[in-house]
């Protein structure tokens, strides 16, 4: 089975290829902000940069699998789907292989849940899947492969812009790249309390997980910014690129029919 996986973020989004568990000819597109990023989709010009990639994927690609924190994409998406023929596989909890030890597992974000489905695909359990996005978020699937929840904490994108948002001086910074060890201008003070400050709350949120559920959890890392951050950071992370669009096949895939017709009708690409 191949399939165009597709996942929109807040400031990003992702398309690739998923065939047997590989992802291939994955291309990003950077929005540079979350209002920016539902803008540019809704509007023809941004979706279009989008749904070109996908329509480069599409004759040789069953369905399209899609995740997405931004409501705002859906219908654009769905839109695009039915234009083309093809089914659009929106990811819910429905479709999660894993016991879900969670309240309300309706409320759980699409992205997250394709995260943790690569992570024990990919690398077993116990794992702690981290991802450095907008928003940098950790979920705790234990050894009976159960996933119990996590963290959600600000991401870098947000600690930036909010920064430049609520002060008067205060620069919007480039993230990334080589600090020095202390700021010698505005800029590099900024920087060096993002990535210092970044690591010490990742470092914290692995430790404090550690410790409520008792466990050596693996640590894989995805998103534009774990390498950024885990750099030269003393935790054993594994960094995983692809996961979310990983986990966005491995799930579309348990959705489909044998014959590549959804199999959940009312998630159909149709549906309005």
């Amino acid at each position: 089975m191949k399939l165009v996986v597709v996942d929109v973020g807040n400031t990003s989004t992702a398309v690739g290829l998923w065939s047997g568990g590989r992802v291939t000819r994955v291309q990003h597109i950077d929005w540079g902000n979350a209002e920016e990023n539902a803008g540019m989709i809704c509007r023809r010009t941004g979706f279009n940069r989008c749904t070109g990639l996908v329509e480069d994927l599409v004759p040789c690609a069953e369905a399209i699998a899609y995740v997405s924190v931004v409501p705002k994409a859906d219908a654009p998406w769905r839109a695009f789907a039915r234009r083309i023929g093809k089914p659009l596989i929106p990811i819910t909890y429905r479709d999660f292989p894993l016991r879900l030890d969670y309240p309300k597992p309706e409320t759980i974000g699409a992205d997250r849940l394709a995260d943790a489905a690569a992570a024990v695909d990919r690398y077993g359990a116990p794992v702690l899947v981290c991802d450095f996005g907008t928003a940098f978020t950790a979920a705790a699937v234990t050894a009976d492969c159960t996933w119990r929840g996590g963290v959600i904490a600000p991401g870098l994108p947000l600690m930036r812009d909010y920064f430049c948002a609520r002060t008067a001086k205060l620069p919007r910074i480039k993230l990334g790249g080589k600090c020095p060890v202390i700021g010698r201008s505005t800029e590099e003070a900024m920087r060096i309390g993002a990535l210092v400050g970044a690591r010490g709350m990742v470092r914290e949120i692995v430790e404090h997980l550690s410790r409520a559920f008792d466990s050596r959890f693996r640590l894989v890392a995805t998103g534009g910014y774990a390498s950024w951050v885990l750099k030269d950071l003393d935790l054993p992370f594994t960094i995983d690129p692809t996961l979310t669009l990983h986990g966005t096949g491995l799930l579309a895939a348990r959705a489909l029919g044998r014959d590549g017709s959804p199999s959940r009708p009312s998630e159909r690409s149709d549906n309005k």
